[in-house]
C-alpha cells in the first residue's frame, strides 16, 4: 500500500515537472521568435480583436456591476463606524489594484483562453500544425507569437476599461442611490488614489495576459486524443490559467503594494 502511494506521488511529480519544463521551453521559444522577421501584422490584429474587442462587452458589464456592488458593501460596513466619506477611496483602490486586473484576467481566461486552446488543439489533432512544419513554417512563430503579443497588449487595455467603468459604477451607486456627497466622494478618491496604484494594476494585467496566452497555446499545442483531448485541453487551459493568475496576483501584490 505504501509503495503504491509513493509510486502515485512520484508519477504525478514527474508529470508536473515535464509539463512545467515544456511550458517554460515554449515560453522561451515564443520570446525568441518575437524579434525575428517577418512580422505578421494582420495575424496579430486578428488575435487582438479575438482577445480584446470580443471580450469588451463582458468586461464592461463585469466592471460596472463590480463597482456598484463594492460601493454598496463598503457603505454598509463603513456606516457602522461613521466613515462613509472613505467609501470613494476604498472603491477606487480596490478596483485599480485588485478587482480590475484580476477579474479581467479571469474573464479573458475563460473566454479567449478557452477559444485559443480549442482552436490550436483542433489544429493539432487534425495535423494542421504538422502541415505547417512540412511547409517550412515555424508553428511557434505563426501561431503562438501573435496570441502572445495580443494577450500582452490587450489585457492592460481591457483593465483600463474595467477600472474606469467600475469607478463610474461605484460613483453612480454612492451618489444617486446611497445619497453620498459627490464633491466629497470625488475629492477623497483623487486624494488617496496614486498613479502607482494604477500602474501596479496594469503591470499585473500584462503578466496575466502572458499567463493566459502561453498556457492556452501550450495546452493547444500538446493536445492529443482527438475530440476528447481537445475538450480536456480547453478545460486545462482555463483551470491552469485561473490558478496561475491567482497565485501570481498574490506575489505581485506583496511586491508592489507593501
Amino acid at each position: 500500500m505504501f509503495t503504491k502511494i509513493l509510486t502515485y506521488i512520484g508519477s504525478k511529480a514527474i508529470k508536473f515537472t515535464q509539463e512545467a519544463g515544456r511550458l517554460f521551453i515554449m515560453f522561451g521559444q515564443t520570446l525568441s521568435w518575437i524579434f525575428k522577421p517577418p512580422v505578421n501584422i494582420r495575424n496579430i490584429f486578428q488575435q487582438m480583436e479575438a482577445i480584446g474587442v470580443n471580450s469588451l462587452p463582458v468586461v464592461i458589464i463585469m466592471g460596472m456591476f463590480t463597482g456598484m456592488v463594492l460601493a454598496i458593501q463598503t457603505y454598509t460596513g463603513f456606516r457602522r463606524f461613521s466613515a462613509e466619506n472613505y467609501m470613494g477611496p476604498v472603491v477606487a483602490l480596490s478596483i485599480t489594484r485588485e478587482l480590475g486586473p484580476v477579474l479581467t484576467g479571469l474573464i479573458v481566461a475563460g473566454r479567449a483562453g478557452a477559444a485559443m486552446a480549442a482552436e490550436l488543439g483542433t489544429m493539432r489533432v487534425t495535423e494542421q500544425i504538422d502541415a505547417l512544419e512540412t511547409l517550412a513554417t515555424n508553428p511557434i512563430k505563426y501561431l503562438a507569437v501573435p496570441r502572445f503579443l495580443a494577450g500582452f497588449v490587450m489585457l492592460p487595455l481591457l483593465t483600463v476599461v474595467a477600472d474606469a467603468v467600475g469607478m463610474i459604477g461605484g460613483y453612480l451607486v454612492a451618489v444617486h442611490v446611497l445619497n453620498a456627497n459627490s464633491v466629497i466622494y470625488i475629492r477623497m478618491s483623487t486624494d488617496y488614489l496614486r498613479l502607482n496604484d494604477i500602474y501596479g494594476g496594469l503591470l499585473k494585467a500584462c503578466v496575466f495576459g502572458i499567463i493566459i496566452s502561453i498556457v492556452s497555446c501550450y495546452k493547444g499545442f500538446y493536445t492529443e486524443g482527438g475530440a476528447e483531448g481537445v475538450g480536456k485541453a480547453t478545460t486545462g487551459a482555463v483551470v491552469y490559467s485561473m490558478m496561475l493568475i491567482l497565485i501570481a496576483n498574490y506575489f505581485m501584490a506583496a511586491l508592489l503594494f507593501r
